[in-house]
């Protein structure tokens, strides 16, 4: 008997199910990695948005019992824009008008930091005072401080419109 050859076996060749499997590894590999990586950073996040919290939470603190202390105070705050001039009324918790505040403020845009204008009030009848603006239109925020000789201090902000 003759040894019958063999016929030399091929090397390695890429079949259409090594390809898949590869892509299928491929994307297997890169959503696994981007799953940690989101699980971590959700597991991770503190939470924190402001870098000093402990000093933010005082100033709240503080704000809350300037609030509530103003409260106590009963006044009641009203302004108006009129042409050139912010008028700003106050009224006791009796309903009469509170004189002889030092009231002081400013105006801002809205929208940017630029144009802010200083107020400096005075009383022009028993618990009304304005303020100069000079030729002003649009929507501008008022921040008021008003004080009184016992040291008192009322805060009020409204939103005014110039035509």
């Amino acid at each position: 008997m003759s040894a019958v050859e063999q016929p030399a076996r091929p090397g390695f060749v890429i079949r259409g199910w090594h390809v898949l499997l590869g892509v299928v590894a491929f994307f297997a590999i890169v959503v696994s990695v981007d799953t940690t990586f989101a699980v971590i950073a959700v597991k991770t996040f503190p939470g924190q948005v402001s870098v000093t919290p402990y000093e933010d939470g005082l100033l709240y603190n503080r704000h809350i019992a300037q609030l509530e202390a103003q409260d106590r105070l009963g006044w009641r705050a009203a302004a108006a824009a009129e042409p050139g001039q912010v008028m700003i009324e106050f009224v006791g918790r009796d309903g009469r008008p509170v004189s002889g505040l030092a009231i002081g403020g400013r105006l801002e845009r809205p929208a940017t930091e630029s144009g802010r204008i200083q107020l400096h009030f005075s009383e022009v009848s028993p618990g009304r005072y304005v303020a100069p603006t000079g030729r002003i239109d649009g929507a501008w925020d008022l921040t008021a401080e008003a004080g009184d000789r016992t040291g008192a201090i009322f805060r009020a902000e409204r939103r005014l419109t110039w035509p």
